[in-house]
Parts: C-alpha cells; sequence; structure tokens
C-alpha cells in the first residue's frame, strides 16, 4: 500500500503537532517494512530539517517538496477545495492530512487527525482575524476561520477521523456533527 502524509507542520518545532508528526512517522518507519510513504512537505520560507530527511529518507519513504505558503494552500484546498493532493505526490491508496488544511484527493482514501476543537470553542482565546504586517511580508492568518473551513471538508469527506482524546471526539460529535462510526481515539505516544 502507498501511504501520503501532509508532514508539513514539522517545521514549528516544538509544538504538540511537530512532534506528533515526528513521532508517527519515527515510529511508522521502524515498525512497517510493508509500506511506502510519500511525504508532502511545503512551505514558503521554512526549510524541512536536515536531520528529519536524514533519519527517515530510505527506499520507502520518499518526499516531495513544495515551497507554497500555508494560506495559498487554505486559499486552494479549504476554500476552492481544487487541486488534489494526487496531482503533488502521485497517486497514493490513503492519505493522511495535517492540522491545516484539508486538500482533495482523486481516489485515496483520506484520514486525518483532530487534535482539539479549541478554535471553535473558545475563538477568542484563538487567533480570530488576519492581520497583515507589510514591514516583514507578513500575513498572519485568522486560524479560527482556516480551521472552519479545513473541518468542514473534514466531516463531508474524511473516512477516518483519528482524534487523540475522548473529550475530543466527544467535541467532535457535538460540535462538528460527526458520525461516531467515522471517529476512532488513538492517544498520542510519549516522546
Amino acid at each position: 500500500m502507498k501511504i501520503g502524509i501532509d508532514i508539513s507542520q514539522i517545521v514549528f518545532e516544538r509544538t504538540g503537532v511537530a512532534n506528533y508528526v515526528r513521532n508517527l512517522l519515527e515510529n511508522l518507519v521502524k515498525i512497517d517494512k510493508e509500506n511506502e510513504y510519500v511525504l508532502f512537505f511545503s512551505s514558503l520560507r521554512r526549510k524541512l530539517p536536515s536531520f528529519f530527511i536524514n533519519e527517515l529518507t530510505n527506499s520507502r519513504v520518499k518526499i516531495r517538496e513544495f515551497k507554497f505558503p500555508p494560506t495559498l494552500l487554505d486559499f486552494l484546498w479549504n476554500r476552492l477545495h481544487i487541486f488534489p493532493i494526487e496531482w503533488f505526490i502521485g497517486g497514493v491508496d490513503v492519505f493522511l492530512s495535517s492540522d491545516w488544511v484539508q486538500p482533495p484527493t482523486v481516489k485515496a482514501k483520506k484520514v486525518t487527525v483532530i487534535h482539539d476543537l479549541i478554535a471553535l470553542k473558545y475563538p477568542e482565546e484563538t487567533h480570530p482575524r488576519t492581520e497583515f504586517r507589510l514591514k516583514n511580508l507578513i500575513i498572519s492568518p485568522n486560524i479560527v476561520e482556516i480551521q472552519k473551513r479545513r473541518l468542514k471538508w473534514v466531516k463531508k469527506e474524511c473516512d477516518l477521523i483519528i482524534c487523540d482524546s475522548e473529550a475530543t471526539k466527544k467535541d467532535a460529535m457535538e460540535i462538528l456533527g460527526i458520525e461516531e462510526g467515522k471517529l476512532r481515539v488513538v492517544y498520542p505516544g510519549g516522546t
């Protein structure tokens, strides 16, 4: 089987999602000796850490690197929902998305992870507006709206949604209206 995984969040070192993605990949590569992996990575300014490339790249793990900013991917995938992930990484049987964007697929089954729904439960505590800082050429996106757009597609298209706690599973059912049959709790491992 060929499995695609969005690893773009790995560059935000010392964050929970980056740690999750890194630990997931390191352990998958160690224990799974049969499947092939195609890793999608995109960042305009940040580079994939070299230790990551050296540790994981082998005959069964390929990295497809792009220089698209996250705001562009949010526009293309969460808003317009165009350009399937397979156009970038080739054909895969399953695609595991990150917590930022939800790309469409051509044939691949879609799996995603919901770590929490804080952006929806407590929007005032999250980043609820878009800011432009022209001096540094930075767009600080509205995280609440990005999560709403992404989760709309998660609910509509994902075949399996992994929640990292029972509380997150409960929130996914209550807040998003996702049926329990699509949700699985898989606790994150330690580091």
